[in-house]
């Protein structure tokens, strides 16, 4: 099983010919909403790697709630972890530029109600694999983290969004997973050692006995644990959309270990179905089937 306690948002996704600098308005192609949250998108691409999944969140009472669970309720993910506040739920503001690129706006809503109170929820058992990420209070992610270990459940943490305090619990996590720009924060907030960021990988990866895994987007994944440093490439494509790949990745990431597969097998699958991710607009509407994860690495 698969416990993801974190973030539920509706994206609020507009199109643009290019992203407007500070100041300026730009003329906008299209717009369109769509089930988000960190939480919710790994949720989501965990279940459709074919993996039993708990979701643990929060939505508000309100009109956006429903939209934010729908396609979660579609991939048969336990949604009984998933508590109503009167906070609004969670949203996104998405902008989108003809390249593929993103800038994004979230405002936590409901999701600055889960707290510690709530990992009892979770039904945590050993053997589990605890997903979490920053998009809910760093107090409760701490605190999962704990309650896993206690639990003899394997964790892989996502550290976005970037917080500074959250550097003094990454070394808590059995995987941490961030993209090259947050690692290179983490790494000064840490005081890792290196030249580089393959050698201040490996220095966190010594200081913490843990496995660091930094994504590339197409330039693929690099990964670090105490014995070894892995490499593994992106499938080549030309992106729609960039939004939610990272958390395809993370899903199918955790996915992949739950089932078994070896570090360099499971990074390998997950970067395929970021890749994939890219194809299509939107976050979960472009998360991809495990059987299209499948046929795209055996043509490449």
């Amino acid at each position: 099983m698969i416990i993801v306690i974190g973030s539920i948002n509706l994206d609020l996704i507009a199109n643009v010919d290019r992203l407007p600098a500070p100041g300026e308005t730009v003329h906008g192609s299209g717009f369109a909403t769509a089930p988000g949250g960190k939480g919710a998108n790994q949720a989501l691409a965990a279940a459709r790697a074919g993996v039993a999944v708990r979701m643990v969140g929060a939505v508000g009472k309100d009109s956006f709630a429903a939209e934010a669970l729908a396609l979660l309720r579609d991939g048969k993910v336990d949604l009984s972890g998933v508590a109503e506040t009167f906070a609004s739920t969670g949203t996104a503001l998405i902008m989108v530029g003809d390249d593929g690129e993103n800038i994004i706006a979230v405002v936590p809503g409901a999701n600055g109600s889960v707290l510690p109170g709530d990992l009892s929820k979770a039904f945590l058992r050993k053997g589990d694999v605890v997903l979490l990420q920053h998009e809910i209070p760093l107090q409760t992610v701490s605190a999962a983290l704990d309650a896993a270990r206690g639990a003899g459940a394997v964790t892989v943490l996502n550290t976005a969004p970037f917080s500074r305090d959250a550097a003094a619990f990454l070394g808590k996590a059995d995987y941490v997973v961030a993209n090259e720009t947050e690692f290179d924060l983490y790494a000064e907030a840490m005081s890792l050692k290196g030249a580089d960021r393959p050698a201040r990988m490996r220095d966190f990866a010594a200081q913490t006995g843990r496995t660091i895994v930094v994504t590339l987007g197409g330039d693929g994944v690099l990964a670090a644990t105490p014995t070894d440093f892995l490499q593994v490439a992106a499938l080549k494509i030309t992106p729609v959309d960039t939004v939610g790949a990272g958390d395809t990745f993370c899903g199918y990431l955790a996915a992949g270990l739950s089932t078994g597969l070896g570090l360099e097998q499971a990074l390998a699958r997950a970067a395929a179905a970021g890749s994939l991710a890219c194809l299509k607009p939107g976050a979960q509407p472009a998360i991809p089937l495990a059987a299209d994860v499948e046929q795209a690495m055996r043509q490449a």
